[in-house]
């Protein structure tokens, strides 16, 4: 006899959300220590934000917590201020999540998802790269049981690294590379094996079991067991003022790692999901880890993975993960007592170096060379500034890039295929006829203030160059979705001088948004209804009879 319907999705939601409970449990542990703060806020990094994504998002693989990115940046800023020390660094942490919340559900609300396309993906992969060797090194010190000031450059924290490399503790390096090892192992064994949760496990019987405090192993030690208190945190303008430049870029990076993750698994399974509402369940998830002693949460990719893997789940899945850390705080925090920092250490290089991203190097080589460029450069500048400097100047490159490539058009001079009515690119298709006299233009960009300096250059460049002397030029204007007032004024120029030598202007495939831009500037009407055709064909043959020549 079979289950019933609702029985059989209960159970997988049950199965699902405790597999994702056992690889966030020690994952929230060990990326607390990146973000500089006792694993038990990694736990609470981990309870009510699932809560909230499970009741605002709408991703069904979505894994929520703690991430790679989000950790280091809080690390990282956190660190560098002067307003923070150990008694209040769980405090502004906390704050700092409460502003990307606010942030995030701003954006939201205001349906500005957008803007998180400023951050395209090769700054992110470069970005991503460069983040995960230094999440890695910045571990290496407690992998091998020594003490470094920490940093967020990466050549600084190569020779802190060097210099502390005499005073490494034999014992901690040994359970730290030994852990390394059997989580590659197993990786490589089984994927689908709780890894994490099997080398904390060994490592916290194997540290009880021989005293490895005794021998100067760091252990977790005692966390206070319990739910977190909800607390608001304290609010000042000189604090808000100092978290604010960190809070928008986790804003920015933790929303951006989520949404990405979140479309490649809708798009995976067949469903869509709303950016701005993502935005708005993003918030609320940083919101819930402000007010519970937690740190700004984005989401994993691995950690995701696991969640979808095996049969189709629910939002309650979220919500068994969720009880499983809330049980553990409950409970089980004196099973972690013995477990050794080394261990936790290992787990989070064994999992940022996964997002080196080799293969978009390789990919952006062959495709777009310009796109590998900023890769390059947002990669350089991360790991030889820091985290957020470094994303900046790939921004900053990415748009400067990007601006210069619309200042200078692709443009194409065309000529008829054959005795088709097609026109093509002269420059692909040799064998296109041109008519002298008459120059056919078409520009593959939007047409603004930008790039009119470019257009009369060009126009000017091309009737040097050509064999007869110019009579008609026709604008090929499909695909010219937009004009500003900068280029409509420039447009007037250009006709006006053309008119003065006895040139006609003709327009082919003009959209409607464009046409009513000329018809509102004057410009329709100067040169009249007859200048606009619905194609290049008709312009064409209208340019021959003007020239009394037989049409094709």
């Amino acid at each position: 006899m079979s289950r019933p319907a609702g029985a059989s999705a209960w159970l997988r939601n049950l199965r699902a959300g405790t597999t994702t409970a056992v690889v966030i449990i020690p994952q929230g542990m060990a990326y607390a220590l990146v973000a500089g703060l006792e694993p038990i806020h990694g736990l609470y990094a981990s309870l009510l934000p699932l809560v909230a994504y499970a009741l605002i998002g709408r991703s069904r693989e979505l894994a929520v917590g703690p991430g790679a990115l989000d950790t280091l940046l809080v690390g990282t800023s956190l660190s560098g201020l002067a307003l923070v020390d150990a008694n209040n660094y769980a405090a502004f942490a906390a704050l700092l999540a409460g502003l990307v919340a606010v942030i995030q559900i701003a954006l939201g609300l205001l349906r500005a998802g957008f803007l998180v396309n400023f951050l395209s993906r090769p700054v992110l992969s470069g970005f991503t790269s460069a983040a995960a060797l230094t999440i890695a090194l910045s571990q290496v010190d407690t992998l091998l049981g020594f003490s470094t000031a920490g940093s967020s450059r990466f050549h600084e924290l190569v020779h802190e690294t060097a210099v502390g490399l005499v005073d490494l503790n034999p014992a901690a390096a040994a359970v730290g590379l030994v852990s390394a090892a059997l989580l590659v192992f197993l990786k490589r064994w089984k994927k689908k094996l709780p890894r994490a949760l099997i080398v904390a496990a060994l490592a916290v019987v194997v540290s009880w079991a021989a005293d490895l405090p005794a021998h100067g192993v760091k252990v977790i030690g005692a966390i206070p067991s319990g739910f977190p208190a909800i607390s608001v945190p304290a609010l000042s303008w000189d604090v808000i003022e100092a978290l604010l430049p960190t809070a928008l870029t986790i804003a920015f990076v933790g929303y951006l790692t989520m949404i990405s993750i979140a479309k490649t698994f809708a798009d995976r399974n067949g469903y869509d999901i709303d950016a701005n509402r993502e935005l708005v369940a993003a918030g609320g998830a940083n919101l819930l880890a402000g007010l519970s002693q937690g740190f700004p949460v984005s989401a994993s990719f691995s950690r995701s993975a696991v969640h979808a893997s095996g049969e189709p789940t629910s939002s309650l899945a979220l919500l068994v993960t969720a009880g499983w850390v809330g049980l553990t705080l409950l409970a089980l925090t004196d099973l972690v007592y013995y477990l050794p920092k080394a261990t936790l250490a290992a787990i989070i290089i064994t999992a940022v170096i996964g997002l080196v991203d080799v293969a978009a190097v390789r990919h952006l080589r062959k495709v777009k060379v310009v796109d590998l460029w900023a890769l390059g450069v947002t990669f350089v500048a991360t790991l030889a500034v820091g985290i957020e400097p470094g994303i900046l100047i790939g921004v900053g490159f990415a748009l400067a890039t990007f601006i210069y490539r619309t200042t200078r058009p692709h443009t194409a001079v065309l000529g008829r295929v054959g005795d088709s009515p097609d026109f093509r690119n002269v420059a692909n298709s040799p064998d296109a006829t041109t008519y002298p006299g008459i120059l056919v233009l078409r520009i593959d960009a939007e047409f603004y203030f930008g790039n009119v300096t470019f257009l009369k250059s060009l126009l000017r460049r091309l009737e040097a160059e050509a064999t007869a002397p110019l009579r008609v030029v026709v604008l090929e204007a499909c695909s010219l979705t937009q004009i500003d007032s900068s280029a409509d004024a420039a447009l007037h120029g250009v006709i006006d001088d053309l008119r003065a030598r006895g040139v006609d202007f003709f327009f082919a495939s003009v959209k409607v948004p464009v046409l009513t831009v000329l018809k509102a500037s004057g410009l329709y009407d100067k040169v009249g209804p007859g200048a606009f055709y619905m194609n290049v064909d008709d312009a064409v043959r209208a340019a021959l009879a003007r020239l009394d020549e037989p049409a094709a």
